[in-house]
C-alpha cells in the first residue's frame, strides 16, 4: 500500500514539475526583457523605463528613434494582439482562430481594407510615412530578436507572425475608421421598414440628421481656469468602446529633443491619439457624421476579384469580392445589390498627422494638425498651460449634392468633395468656461451644409452639464465622480410615465402591478446594478418599443437600435401624436404587464430581489488562452455586474463600456490620471496583465506619471554595431 502511495506521489510530483516546466518555457520565459542592456538599430543611446503599471517611458535622441522604440516596446507587450488586429482588418482571423470567425473574415474581405491600406501606404508623403516606417522597424526588431520565444498565444495557435509593415498599421486604422462609420446596415433596415410600413412613422423613428445602430458613447469635456480650483484648465475623456482582453488602448510616454508626449495609442499604430505634451492636452470622441453611403448597383460595370479565406481546421472558403466605381458590393437584398461609398477608400486621402499633433504647442498648431486628420469624424477637446480651452470637429466629411435625403441612394446623388476644415464646428474660450462633447450633434441650427449622421441623443451631454453646474470650481480628482454617473434621464422619465398611466387608468390592478408601480415610483433614475427598478424599466421599455415598431413597420423593426431611439420614444410619449394608438396609457400598461411576466421568468417571482446587474454583466475572454482546459478561467474577466446603461454618462452594456479614463491636470501633469480596463501587458503571467481591472470596476483612477515616473525597471538601449559587408 505504501509503495502504491509513493508511486502515486511520484506521478503527481512529476506532473506538477512538468507543468511548471511548461509554464516557464511557454509563458514565463517569453516575458519581455524590461531591464539590463539591449543593442538595437538606433542612432543614439536611449532608454525604456517601465513604471509600476508597466507603462514604457521612452527617452530617445530623435523622434525617429522614439517611434522605433515605441514599436519595439508595444510589440514586447502586445504582439499577439497587434497580429490579431491586422488579421481582423485583412479578413485573416479564421486562419488562426478557426471557423468561429469565418463569417467575420468574409465580411471584412468585402471591404478590401488590406488593399486599401497598401494603396494608402504607397501614396503617403514622406513626412507622414516616417513615423509609420520607424514604428514598423521597431516591431520587426522585436520579432527578429525573439524568434523562438514569442508570446504563448503564437505557440498555442501554431504559427509565427510575419514582419510588420506600414500597411499593417494603416489597416488597423482603417478597421477602426470603418467600425465607427459603418452605418449601411441601418440604411438597409430603414429602407426595408419603409417598404413594408408607414413611411411617416418610420421617418419618425429615424429623425432627419440622425440614425445609426452603433451603441458606443464616449464623453469628453474641458473646463476653463475660472471653473477650476487649480487655476488651470481640467480636461476629461472616457471613450466607450467594445471590451477586449487585453485593452484596445496602450499607454506610452515618448521623449525626444522635439517631442515629449504621453497618453494612449492603439496597439499597432505609432504616436499618441489621446493625451498631453508639456503644453497642451486633448481628448477625443467620435463625431458620427455619416461617412459611408449605400448605392444601388444599376447594371454598371462590376469587377469580380477572387478571394480565398483560409480556415484553421476546415476547408478554405472561396468568396469573390464584387466592386463598382463607387466601392465594394457589401449587401444584396430582395434582388438588389448595394455598393458602399466610404471616405476611407478615397485614393490619396489618408494622412497621418499624429506626429504633428503630438508636437503642437498651442491652439493654432493643434488645429493645423487636425486639419489633416482623415477620419473617422471626431470631436476634439483642448486645454493648454496658458489657460485656453477649445473644441474642434475634424475629419473628412463628405459634401452631398443632388440628394433628397433617402438612404440607400437609388438616384444620382454624388459627393462633391469634403466640408472645408474652416467650416467645421469650432469653439475657443467660450464665456461659459465649459465645453462638452458626448457624441451629440455639434452642427448649429442653420448650418449651410447638409448634415446627416448617427449622432447620440442629448441625454449624456445634458447630464454632464448638469453635474458641472452644481458648483463653480472643480478639482481634477472630482472628474472621476462625473465619469461614474449612472443617472438615466430617459429611463427615469419613462418610469414616471408608467406610474402616471397606471394612476390614470384606475381600476383594480394585480398585486404584481401594484408592487411594480411602487418600485418605479420610488426610483431615482440611477441605473445601479443592485436595484430592481432599472431592470423593470428597461424590460418595459423594450416591450413598449416593440409596440411602436409594430405600428410603424409590422414584423420589420426587430433590428432597430438607433442611438436616438430613447429620444424618439421620449418625444412620442410627450406628444402622443394621433395615428399611433387610440389609448397610449393602455399600451404602457400592457408593456408593464408583459415586462413583469418576462422578469419573473428571468429572475424569479420576487420582484424586490431583481437586479439590473444580473442582465448588465460584462464577461471578457482572451481569444485563445481562455479555451485552455483547467486554467482557462484565469484568462477571463467577469462576469461582473455593471451599473449604467447606453444613455448614462458611464455608458455600459454587456459588450461596451469605458475603455479607459483620462483626466489631464494642466496645472501639474504628474497629477493627471489614467485607467485602463485590464492592464498594460498582453502576457498572461505579467503582473500588469489585469492589475488595473479592480480599480476600473470601482471607478478609481491611477497616476499618469510624466516628469517623475517610478522606475520599476529600466532597459538601456545602445546602438547596435553595423554589420560589415
Amino acid at each position: 500500500m505504501n509503495r502504491i502511495l509513493k508511486i502515486i506521489n511520484y506521478i503527481i510530483g512529476a506532473a506538477v514539475l512538468a507543468g511548471a516546466v511548461c509554464v516557464y518555457w511557454f509563458a514565463w520565459r517569453v516575458l519581455p526583457q524590461s531591464s539590463g542592456t539591449v543593442e538595437l538599430p538606433v542612432a543614439a543611446a536611449a532608454s525604456i523605463v517601465r513604471d509600476s503599471q508597466g507603462v514604457p517611458h521612452i527617452e530617445a535622441g530623435s523622434d525617429e528613434d522614439a517611434w522605433f522604440l515605441q514599436g519595439y516596446a508595444t510589440a514586447q507587450d502586445r504582439m499577439f494582439q497587434m497580429d490579431l488586429l491586422r488579421r481582423q482588418a485583412a479578413g485573416e482571423l479564421a486562419a488562426v482562430l478557426g471557423p468561429a470567425v469565418r463569417e467575420s473574415d468574409l465580411e471584412n474581405r468585402r471591404y478590401r481594407l488590406k488593399k486599401l491600406a497598401d494603396q494608402h501606404a504607397r501614396s503617403m508623403s514622406g513626412p507622414d510615412r516616417a513615423p509609420l516606417a520607424a514604428y514598423a522597424r521597431g516591431v520587426n526588431a522585436f520579432l527578429e530578436r525573439n524568434r523562438g520565444r514569442l508570446p504563448v498565444e503564437f505557440t498555442l495557435s501554431g504559427y509565427e507572425p510575419s514582419p510588420w509593415t506600414i500597411a499593417d498599421s494603416l489597416s488597423i486604422a482603417l478597421q477602426l475608421f470603418r467600425a465607427m462609420t459603418d452605418t449601411w446596415k441601418d440604411e438597409l433596415l430603414k429602407a426595408n421598414m419603409m417598404a413594408g410600413g408607414d413611411r411617416e412613422k418610420v421617418e419618425t423613428l429615424f429623425p432627419v440628421r440622425t440614425g445609426g445602430e452603433i451603441q458606443i458613447g464616449s464623453n469628453a469635456w474641458v473646463i476653463a481656469a475660472k471653473r477650476s480650483q487649480t487655476g488651470k484648465p481640467i480636461l476629461a475623456n472616457d471613450p466607450h468602446l467594445r471590451f477586449s482582453l487585453p485593452s484596445i488602448w496602450y499607454q506610452v510616454h515618448m521623449k525626444s529633443p522635439l517631442t515629449d508626449v504621453a497618453g494612449m495609442q492603439v496597439p499597432g499604430m505609432p504616436g499618441v491619439l489621446i493625451g498631453h505634451n508639456r503644453r497642451i492636452a486633448w481628448g477625443m470622441t467620435i463625431l458620427h457624421f455619416d461617412a459611408a453611403d449605400l448605392y444601388a448597383v444599376r447594371g454598371g460595370q462590376v469587377v469580380q476579384e477572387p478571394e480565398l479565406v483560409r480556415v484553421r481546421g476546415a476547408r478554405p472558403v472561396e468568396s469573390p469580392v464584387l466592386t463598382t466605381r463607387r466601392g465594394p458590393v457589401v449587401a444584396t437584398d430582395a434582388g438588389n445589390a448595394w455598393a458602399m461609398r466610404w471616405t476611407g477608400a478615397i485614393p490619396g486621402m489618408f494622412e497621418f498627422p499624429l506626429a504633428e499633433l503630438n508636437r503642437a504647442s498651442d491652439w493654432s498648431g493643434f488645429r493645423r494638425a487636425l486639419a489633416r486628420f482623415p477620419g473617422p469624424g471626431a470631436n476634439f477637446v483642448y486645454a493648454d498651460v496658458d489657460g485656453n480651452i477649445g473644441y474642434q470637429a475634424a475629419g473628412k466629411l463628405p459634401v452631398r449634392t443632388n440628394w433628397n435625403g433617402d438612404l440607400p441612394v437609388t438616384g444620382d446623388a454624388e459627393w462633391d468633395g469634403f466640408i472645408p476644415f474652416e467650416e467645421l464646428p469650432s469653439v475657443y474660450n467660450p464665456e461659459s468656461g465649459v465645453l462638452i462633447t458626448a457624441n451629440q450633434n455639434p452642427f448649429p441650427a442653420g448650418y449651410p451644409r447638409r448634415v446627416h449622421g448617427n449622432f447620440a441623443a442629448p441625454f449624456r451631454n445634458r447630464q454632464i452639464a448638469a453635474r458641472l453646474a452644481v458648483k463653480e470650481k472643480w478639482r481634477p480628482d472630482e472628474m472621476a465622480g462625473i465619469m461614474k454617473d449612472v443617472y438615466s434621464e430617459p429611463a427615469h422619465f419613462f418610469a414616471g410615465q408608467l406610474v402616471e398611466a397606471r394612476r390614470r387608468r384606475g381600476g383594480s390592478p394585480s398585486e404584481d402591478t401594484r408592487e411594480a408601480v411602487k418600485i418605479l415610483a420610488e426610483w431615482n433614475g440611477q441605473m445601479e446594478a443592485d436595484l430592481p427598478a432599472p431592470f423593470l424599466a428597461t424590460l418595459t421599455l423594450q416591450h413598449f418599443r416593440k409596440a411602436i415598431l409594430e405600428r410603424a413597420a409590422p414584423g420589420k423593426g426587430a433590428a432597430y437600435d438607433s442611438q436616438m431611439g430613447m429620444a424618439v420614444m421620449e418625444k412620442l410619449l410627450r406628444e402622443r401624436p394621433r395615428g399611433w394608438f387610440d389609448d397610449w396609457d393602455a399600451v404602457l400598461d400592457k408593456a408593464l404587464a408583459d415586462a413583469i411576466d418576462e422578469g419573473k421568468r428571468v429572475q424569479g417571482r420576487t420582484m424586490a430581489s431583481w437586479k439590473w446587474g444580473v442582465q448588465n454583466r460584462m464577461t471578457q475572454e482572451h481569444p485563445v488562452a481562455s479555451r485552455l482546459p483547467l486554467v482557462g478561467w484565469y484568462f477571463r474577466l467577469g462576469p461582473v455586474s455593471l451599473s449604467g446603461a447606453p444613455n448614462t454618462i458611464s455608458t455600459t452594456t454587456q459588450r461596451v463600456g469605458p475603455s479607459m479614463r483620462f483626466v489631464a491636470d494642466v496645472s501639474d501633469w504628474d497629477r493627471s490620471t489614467m485607467n485602463l480596463v485590464t492592464g498594460q501587458s498582453g502576457h498572461p503571467l505579467s503582473w500588469n496583465y489585469k492589475d488595473q481591472f479592480s480599480k476600473w470596476a470601482a471607478g478609481e483612477s491611477l497616476p499618469m506619471r510624466f516628469s517623475r515616473p517610478d522606475a520599476a525597471a529600466t532597459l538601456v538601449v545602445t546602438p547596435s554595431t553595423p554589420r560589415r559587408p
